[in-house]
């Protein structure tokens, strides 16, 4: 009898973790963290979005979105996807509670290799640096428009180290200047030479026909991304055809159609749909799917047979001879 049960077992746990897959297709993507919108290319549950982004956004459970790079994971501000870009912060940075008491920080780094990358409108502003080891002087006004024809000196004339966001004379004590360091190893070597540093970026805000281009300072490191746009994406995600959602098989990192009656590698109402339904959820295939339930049944008719044929008789009585473990 035991080792009916135990056969039984054996064919449950093999058939039923099939099932359970399948039935996670109509569990698709979480589409928000907190009240951040989550869309493609991004992602917070694996096999959603885009491959390149995997593993770049963590959701905690009181929905608090962290973006993930190299020196660390900082808290998510927003994310906009008509003008791509997130908004992050870093607890680390000088803030203007701090005033001249500068604590220790690190210095924020991207991996250069994704398609993350540091917006031009950012402003770092250093504080204290050993004028030794740093050029620090102030930069012609010329220098805002066209950067690329000025020295790599960090400008102690900057328009920000004399109006500093939310916070005019916090650091009156201190030298401040600004510096936009074009490779993370420029940021180490500053920050190896002055005694912290924090970010600026130049938010748009209540643009008109006389202003188009208002814009405030506030703090924070904006981080640019690019969009990997397909064509089978796009199909996936058209209205016409479905309305999918994009994302990948976690083992191969091939796109798959989300869709609530299964992932399809082509688009939700894809009239072979029927061939593709089992097509892979994002935990994995359909072959490794067939492959466990059809194992399962094999060696749960075999064990039976065996159990049958070898077992003695105990009346539900459980002896050293049909004892499991």
């Amino acid at each position: 009898m035991d080792s009916l049960i135990f056969s039984c077992s054996l064919i449950v746990l093999f058939i039923f973790p099939s099932l359970s897959l399948i039935e996670a297709q109509a569990s698709l993507c979480r589409s928000s963290c907190g009240d951040i919108p989550i869309s493609y290319p991004f992602g917070i549950d694996d096999g959603c979005g885009s491959p390149y982004f995997r593993n770049m956004l963590a959701c905690s459970d009181p929905g608090k979105l962290e973006l993930r790079t190299p020196s660390g994971r900082y808290p998510v501000h927003s994310i906009s996807y008509l003008n791509p870009h997130i908004l992050v912060t870093d607890p680390f940075m000088w803030s203007c509670h701090d005033g001249d008491n500068f604590r220790p920080t690190r210095p924020f780094s991207l991996d250069t290799r994704t398609h993350l990358s540091l917006s031009p409108e950012n402003d770092f502003l250093f504080f204290n640096c050993s004028k030794d080891h740093v050029n620090v002087e102030p930069k012609p006004i010329f220098c805002q428009r066209f950067p690329e024809q000025c020295g790599s000196s960090c400008d102690s004339g900057s328009y920000l180290c004399r109006h500093l966001p939310e916070c005019d004379t916090a650091v009156s004590g201190s030298s401040c200047c600004s510096y936009y360091p074009k490779a993370t190893e420029s940021l180490r070597l500053m920050l190896k030479y002055c005694a912290s540093y924090t970010s600026v970026y130049w938010r748009t805000v209540g643009a008109t026909a006389d202003s188009p281009y208002n814009q405030v300072p506030e703090y924070g490191i904006r981080v640019n991304f690019d969009v990997p746009v397909t064509t089978r994406c796009l199909q996936c995600q058209d209205p016409s055809m479905g309305a999918g959602t994009c994302g990948y098989d976690t083992k191969t990192g091939n796109f798959l159609c989300l869709c609530k009656k299964g992932n399809v590698t082509s688009y939700c109402k894809d009239h072979n749909i029927s061939r593709h339904n089992r097509a892979g959820v994002i935990a994995g295939t359909v072959t490794a799917v067939s492959a466990a339930g059809a194992i399962g049944i094999g060696v749960g008719i075999w064990f039976l047979k065996k159990a049958r044929d070898k077992a003695p008789v105990t009346c539900g009585v459980q002896s050293n001879e049909n004892r499991l473990f």
